[in-house]
């Protein structure tokens, strides 16, 4: 497996070159990354600057006893894996408490609940159940909100060939239906190839994507722990408990 933080910045580059989240230099994380030699202190003050994910990734580290940049940290914040599943309950609803009870006024009842139907410390809570973008599709606001949601949340599609310096990549788009969220059919989108040229990339592979790029190749565990992760949450989003074991073997 890559470096953790090599791997945190696949999927953190694409909003923070947007402007939506981290570090104020939006140049600095894609920098840093294509460098491949960076000092580990530089990519740790870049890392720390996404508020969003970084106290999700300190959170796992400190339950499992792991560096917040290990690895199997990192994926299992981006994409999920068995380290999510055996987080404290209480460690981690205490954390929820103190990141956003005061800032979500009313809408901590949806986040606590969340937790309570099943929710871990994965980007697919942070999406589906800690941002307000559900909640704005239920009062209209469904253009908007269904693209961000669909945009920030980890995808996954198949790479089915290229344009210049881009990606066609066949997925399933959020769909809102007045509702509840669901996945659309299939649907060919261009995107901007990863922003770490280590993993090469092309037709017939499995990718995950976060906004409009690539972010790396994916192995079928990885795509059967991404929609794990995707699904659990996207069902609580729908106000639906998880009906998910807390442990998935590999």
């Amino acid at each position: 497996m890559t470096n953790g933080a090599a791997l945190f910045s696949r999927f953190a580059y694409p909003p923070n070159s947007l402007g939506y989240c981290g570090p104020a230099d939006t140049a600095l994380l894609g920098e840093l990354v294509s460098d491949g030699a960076a000092p580990d202190d530089e990519f740790r003050h870049a890392i720390a600057a996404f508020a969003g994910a970084w106290p999700y990734l300190a959170l796992i580290g400190n339950c499992t006893g792991r560096d917040p940049l290990d690895p199997a940290v990192v994926e299992a914040y981006w994409i999920g894996n068995a380290l999510v599943e055996g987080i404290d309950l209480l460690t981690w609803g205490n954390s929820l408490d103190e990141r956003f009870r005061a800032r979500a006024g009313l809408e901590w009842d949806r986040i606590e609940a969340a937790v309570n139907l099943g929710g871990v410390p994965n980007h697919a809570f942070h999406v589906f159940c800690a941002y307000p973008w559900v909640g704005l599709l239920r009062t209209g606001a469904v253009d908007q909100a269904r693209l961000v949601l669909d945009r920030c949340r980890i995808r996954w599609g198949r790479v089915v060939g290229g344009v210049d310096d881009r990606l066609l990549v066949e997925g399933r788009p959020l769909q809102w239906d007045g509702r509840r969220l669901y996945l659309g059919g299939p649907q060919i989108e261009l995107v901007r190839r990863p922003v770490d040229p280590a993993p090469p990339v092309g037709p017939g592979d499995v990718v995950a994507l976060h906004w409009d790029y690539v972010c790396q190749p994916i192995t079928p565990l990885q795509l059967a722990q991404l929609r794990r992760q995707h699904d659990r949450h996207l069902s609580i989003a729908n106000g639906h408990t998880a009906a998910l074991p807390r442990r998935l073997d590999g």
